[in-house]
């Protein structure tokens, strides 16, 4: 267990294998799980439990900052601001066009 900058508690793969199994395997309520291991809230339980049930130990890897989406974060933003640009300089070139040939009437 570890605290990240933002007051955030992080958890190891482990612990929460073990939490999850105290809940599965013996048969513990998520507020005795809670208890036993000092989480607060019954809620990261059940999150972890279904994450284990849907995805098995791949479920119980820390995701947060891991974005495989190339939707996301820094890049997009440069991104759309590129096609932005690009659009602008189709629309500004079309413009001249259209202006050059009704100069040459």
């Amino acid at each position: 267990m570890k605290k990240t900058r933002k007051g955030k508690t992080t958890y190891s793969p482990e612990f929460k294998l073990k939490a999850v199994k105290m809940y599965i395997e013996e048969g513990y309520g998520y507020k005795r799980v809670c208890k036993e291991l000092g989480i607060p809230s019954t809620k990261t339980i059940r999150l972890w439990v279904k994450n284990y049930d849907e995805t098995g130990l791949d479920g119980l890897e820390e995701r947060r900052g891991k974005s495989k989406s190339p939707l996301k974060g820094g890049p997009r933003k440069k991104k759309l601001r590129l096609e932005e640009e690009n659009r602008r300089l189709k629309a500004e070139n079309e413009y001249l066009k259209k202006l050059r040939s009704l100069a040459r009437r």
